[in-house]
């Protein structure tokens, strides 16, 4: 996809473009409607100030299309329509311990049980040891810290996808 064929979708294409970056209704809805974009820079900004609008449950709705990481189950289940961009996100997985992957997981659904939604975190080029130890850090934290702190995660990750689905032809 090219900047020219992003602009020239209908919204309805669209919409179903930007929703395999990020799937907080609101934010596709601004980036849908902030066409048309000439330069990556400029869709980059544009979805930095789209991020920047959404609410807490925005938020939330853009955390539960994530899989939990380390969890082979959901990886290969949550949401078909990020496969191609996504893949790749969480190889850090794929080389740990079976011990660090059950660390994985055990936190992980600490974590949701605490905060209500999975644990975010822009995992490109993360290992297993260092998503757990980046998620046992942030497991103490309030929910509303973790709301802040998992959406500032989540606009990286929106980001790289946006540079992925545009690569891809």
């Amino acid at each position: 996809m090219t900047l020219n064929e992003l602009n020239t979708l209908d919204n309805t294409s669209a919409y179903a473009w930007f929703e395999q970056c990020c799937a907080a209704p609101l934010w596709i809805q601004q980036m849908v409607a902030a066409r048309p974009y000439y330069t990556l820079v400029e869709l980059r900004a544009a979805a930095e100030l789209a991020w920047s609008k959404c609410s807490e449950g925005d938020f939330i709705e853009a955390f539960k299309a994530h899989p939990m990481i380390g969890d082979v189950d959901s990886l290969r289940e949550k949401f078909a329509n990020t496969k191609t961009i996504a893949a790749g996100e969480q190889s850090g997985t794929a080389a740990a311990s079976e011990e660090v992957l059950q660390q994985l997981k055990s936190a992980n659904h600490a974590y949701l049980n605490k905060h209500g939604f999975i644990f975010i975190i822009c995992a490109s080029g993360l290992s297993a040891e260092q998503m757990l130890t980046e998620l046992e850090k942030r497991l103490p934290n309030t929910t509303e810290q973790e709301i802040q702190n998992a959406g500032a995660e989540q606009i990286k990750i929106t980001l790289l996808r946006l540079n992925k689905a545009l690569a891809i032809n």
